[in-house]
């Protein structure tokens, strides 16, 4: 009888850690990210303007209390001293941004952030007409944000995803090729 029991108990095991892993999990894309980022241009020149547009989404069930958000270049980006470029603004309703004309941004969003709400911020920056390219310019952000005053367990710093313009030398003139 013992070894009966043992089979029983090993089966129950089983398909508790069946349940557990395959059952209960949320599919990956299901939700909608904290932070987003766009570009309206993936490729851009020199004397260009870009602009990248992020989208805070408090995806909790109480306010955030509290969001800081730094945006700077990736190292590779600032390895390039060819390349210059420079942010020109930061508009969005409800947020403060500081560093404007740098190349490190501060983006204080504006509190209480209900559940559900979000917040839009456009960055621009300008590349320069004399700038170097042909590689990416690219950025990433740290983000940090409160919600319930600090008494949830989301709160914290998270790492956002890099976001990249490839910066294309412009094709010579056709009479500078001849």
């Amino acid at each position: 009888m013992p070894t009966t029991h043992l089979r029983r108990f090993g089966l129950s095991v089983v398909l508790a850690l069946a349940v557990a892993l395959f059952g209960l999990a949320q599919p990956a894309g299901a939700d909608t990210p904290d932070l987003a980022f766009s570009v309206d241009q993936p490729t851009t020149v020199p004397g260009s303007t870009v602009n990248i547009t992020m989208t805070l989404t408090n995806n909790q069930a109480t306010d955030i209390w509290f969001v800081y958000q730094s945006v700077q270049p990736t190292w590779t980006t600032t390895q390039r001293k060819d390349l210059k470029y420079a942010f020109t603004s930061c508009t969005a309703d409800g947020v403060a941004c500081t560093g404007t004309g740098t190349t490190t941004l501060g983006v204080n969003y504006e509190i209480p952030l209900p559940p559900g709400a979000t917040r839009t911020v456009t960055l621009t920056y300008e590349i320069a007409a004399d700038s170097g390219c042909n590689a990416d310019i690219a950025f990433y952000s740290y983000l940090y944000y409160e919600y319930n005053y600090g008494q949830n367990v989301k709160d914290g710093t998270y790492p956002t995803p890099t976001t990249r313009v490839n910066c294309a030398t412009p094709p010579a003139p056709a009479a500078a090729r001849a």
